[in-house]
């Protein structure tokens, strides 16, 4: 499929493009987008890096790129300079493009800046040069373990033909109007969002980051995410559970959601079971999936017509999913041409880390993370995603990590959604948590953390989940003391 295709006329006078003071028409999109190939072409680019809040620009430059066949590495905003230089440097970028008036990222090796369009520069990047794959149209940065990104190529092919197969999953609805709710900048908006919604002839509204609510690396007003909401009366958007959450209890507190919504995907995280029910008692329409950068994005989805609760839905038609004897989940189908730099990824399908399994009628289970299962010293596997996920339900906690590895008992490093509420209030809500849970998994006592997790202070991954070594590491004589038994009376009298 080519760009032409993609953005050709298909909603008829009506704007495709729309965001906070303007509106784009397809030939308004089709003019904005050769014009911006052409300068492109021009300036003998071949990898353009782009730093962009979300927005038609984000958008037009996205599809210029892929119009002449250029590679596009979308930086997020979210990024910390560090992380920001190294995906210039690790993806040889020629060139950065940002808003007009934003300061250069430290250490992004710039020697120059021109104008490129109306509100846009073009910084000159003096990087070594680096051997891409073959057909690379993206290069997308998911965060790893540590602070360096890890750069995954794909190909123009792969990002289409899953967006075609989520445009095929949403058909019985036919939503018309998509609302970008997560940056454009990450795999899953780009490719479910916008390429999608285009397919689907779709409008798609593209505020920027701040209209939605976004402020810093995690917080969000939820007055101005309904606000947004209601604004732009979507039919389709996409959201992480955090966010899903956030409109579940504002619902639930009396706030009022948008009667357009037909087609809530949530994905990015485990969702639990109670939330997913929450959200359909306050009349949100959602359909839990699953997908992961290796292969394009989604690769699993609810829908329309094939929903089972607790599932992630059965895989898209692009894909195919395999549990191996350990209960790994792989992946066969779309896939990535490679990660740059040294990592290798094997032939054959794609070991997802994932533990789950498939039901006799397809629908994919997915039970937690490989790498994350830890054995209490009772001999219990624990999937710590399952207890944070019924944690994070509870209105008092806004994040929370559990550790338990060889311990006889489970200890949380939280964040309170309410920095007033006192460590008695949470004790307390934990244990209204635990009542929900199996002893084995429960949690026994929390470590209240000094503050939220952010992908700033090296905590949160890119994408927000939790970077579970760096904050064990950062609390770690705190989780110890809620291990060690209390003293005897006696010995608290030797120890006064």
């Amino acid at each position: 499929m080519s760009t032409e295709l993609l953005i050709e006329g298909r909603v008829g006078s009506s704007p495709r493009v729309l965001w906070n003071d303007g509106e784009l028409s397809d030939d308004g999109l089709h003019a904005r987008v050769s014009q911006l190939a052409g300068e492109l072409v021009s300036r003998n680019l071949r990898c353009v890096a782009s730093r962009l809040d979300n927005g038609p620009d984000w958008l037009i430059l996205d599809l210029a790129l892929r119009q002449r066949g250029m590679v596009h590495v979308p930086v997020p905003t979210f990024f910390s300079p560090g992380q920001v230089a190294h995906a210039l440097s690790d993806s040889g970028a020629q060139a950065l493009v940002s808003t007009d008036g934003a300061p250069l990222p430290d250490g992004a090796g710039s020697t120059a800046s021109e104008a490129l369009a109306p509100g846009l520069r073009l910084w000159r990047l003096n990087h070594a040069s680096v051997t891409l794959p073959k057909d690379t149209a993206c290069i997308t940065y998911t965060s790893g373990t540590t602070g360096a990104p890890k750069g995954v190529c794909l190909d123009e092919a792969a990002l289409y033909r899953v967006a075609q197969s989520l445009a095929e999953a949403a058909r019985p609805l036919a939503p018309r109007r998509h609302l970008c709710l997560l940056p454009l900048s990450t795999l899953l908006e780009n490719v479910a969002g916008v390429y999608a919604a285009l397919i689907a002839g779709a409008q798609i509204a593209v505020p920027g980051l701040a209209e939605i609510g976004y402020t810093g690396a995690t917080g969000l007003d939820v007055p101005t995410l309904l606000a947004c909401l209601h604004r732009y009366r979507p039919e389709s958007a996409i959201v992480v559970p955090q966010l899903l959450l956030a409109l579940v209890m504002a619902a639930e507190r009396g706030a009022a959601l948008p009667d357009s919504l037909r087609f809530l995907a949530v994905g990015g995280g485990r969702v639990g079971d109670s939330l997913l029910a929450r959200a359909q008692a306050v009349g949100l329409p959602v359909y839990e999936g699953y997908g992961l950068t290796e292969c394009g994005s989604v690769v699993c989805l609810n829908r329309p017509d094939a929903i089972r609760p607790g599932s992630v839905g059965r895989p898209l038609q692009h894909a195919r999913v395999i549990v191996d004897e350990d209960g790994e989940l792989h992946v066969d189908g779309v896939r990535c041409l490679s990660y740059l730099g040294a990592d290798t990824l094997d032939p054959g399908p794609i070991a997802t880390g994932d533990l789950g399994r498939v039901d006799e009628d397809g629908f994919v289970y997915i039970t937690g993370r490989r790498k994350n299962v830890f054995i209490t010293a009772f001999g219990r596997n624990v999937s710590p995603e399952w207890v944070e996920s019924e944690l994070l339900q509870h209105p008092a906690f806004a994040q929370a990590v559990v550790h338990g590895e060889a311990r006889a008992f489970n200890v949380a490093v939280v964040w309170p959604r309410d920095a007033a509420l006192t460590d008695t209030q949470l004790r307390h809500a934990l244990n209204e948590v635990n009542v929900q849970l199996p002893d084995y998994a429960q949690v026994r006592d929390i470590v209240r953390a000094d503050a939220a997790f952010s992908v700033v202070d090296g905590l949160l991954t890119g994408n927000g989940r939790p970077r579970r070594e760096a904050i064990f590491a950062r609390y770690a004589d705190a989780i110890e003391q809620r291990y060690q038994p209390p003293l005897t009376p006696l010995e608290a009298g030797a120890s006064a």
